[in-house]
């Protein structure tokens, strides 16, 4: 059996939209394509075909992860109103002591980590590093440019 992969309940249902969509919106959107493509007559030449059915090729291969996705979730809701500790789901603020910058990132499941807004999987170098860890911490992260010290500045749930 796969081992269960932590998700909070907020990605959980961006996976269960995400699904939906491409269920309701793309599925037949692209099923119509296909037919208007068809319609145009032989197949071997006919690039529009060719590019309808790439396209469905690529929702359901989307379609196929997302679903895995869901099957192997082990949605994760009760979050500690305040801890000094980094745990899944917290939003950790550090700073990179070489560089001084500060950076907040959520700590989640690899299915929901989104690097633009800010979440990093439990699975990733940093988020490796840093749970367990407390407030005021300071340590070394090895990451794939080198090593990164850093600094545990604030955890918010």
């Amino acid at each position: 059996m796969a081992q269960k992969r932590p998700i909070t309940r907020e990605g959980y249902e961006a996976i269960k939209e995400k699904i939906r969509h491409l269920m309701t919106v793309e599925r037949p959107k692209i099923a119509k394509e296909i037919a208007e493509a068809r319609a145009h007559g032989d197949l071997k030449e006919n690039a529009e075909y060719h590019s309808a059915k790439d396209k469905q090729g690529m929702i359901e291969a989307n379609l196929k992860k997302l679903n895995d996705a869901l099957a192997h979730a082990e949605v994760i809701e009760n979050f500690p109103t305040s801890s000094s500790l980094v745990q899944f789901g917290a939003r950790v603020t550090y700073r990179n002591l070489d560089t001084d910058e500060v950076f907040t990132w959520q700590l989640v499941g690899q299915d929901e980590a989104d690097f633009q807004a800010n979440r990093i999987s439990v699975e990733s170098p940093i988020g490796k590093a840093i749970i367990g860890k407390n407030v005021g911490e300071s340590f070394t992260i090895k990451i794939p440019k080198g090593m990164m010290e850093i600094e545990i500045l604030e955890i918010s749930f």
